[in-house]
């Protein structure tokens, strides 16, 4: 009997952890974060490109779970924190688009580059703490892999109003 649970531990000592490892789609169900159909562009361009062994994904922007999107300044219509949580929503919309575009998270070889936008009251100047958000995210599901370049700027107006909007590109395996 031992030696049959001492054979099974070194079958499972010896695989690669790849094998092992929970895809990215159970980890977000493990945070309870369920990836919903991307609403059609407002606009005459696509959710996410292709090219090569890229996806340059458009900008997002902060979709609520219950429907709607987050809206208005970060610093005077809501926190820092709400605006955290609103890089987070738009970091599940933008993963939405991306299983839509490749079909499963787990082809992802690394996030490259996030380009976070976010929609500022006058002498707010914390946008690196509001794209955490969906940074965290992305460390979250895919480790050392997930940390990415970025950019988190400040803008005077984001369209229809929203708080964060977020470009990304990912490298696929």
């Amino acid at each position: 009997m031992y030696k049959h649970k001492l054979t099974i531990f070194l079958l499972l000592a010896l695989m690669p952890i790849s094998l092992l490892a929970e895809t990215p789609e159970e980890k977000l169900a493990g945070m309870g974060i369920e990836l919903v159909e991307p609403d059609p562009p407002e606009g005459l361009y696509v959710p996410a490109v292709t090219s090569g062994k890229l996806v340059f994904l458009s900008g997002h922007g902060p979709q609520k779970p219950d429907g709607g999107y987050v809206i208005g300044k970060v610093g005077s219509d809501i926190s820092l924190e709400e605006g955290r949580l609103a890089a987070r929503y738009t970091c599940i919309a933008m993963l939405g688009s991306l299983k839509q575009e490749i079909g499963e998270l787990s082809r992802v070889k690394r996030i490259v580059r996030v380009f976070g936008m976010v929609n500022v009251a006058d002498g707010f100047n914390q946008m690196p703490a509001v794209i955490n958000g969906c940074s965290q995210l992305l460390i979250d599901l895919w480790g050392e892999n997930g940390r990415h370049a970025r950019a988190a700027v400040g803008m005077a107006e984001l369209p229809f109003d929203i708080s964060v909007e977020i470009e990304m590109v990912v490298e696929l395996q």
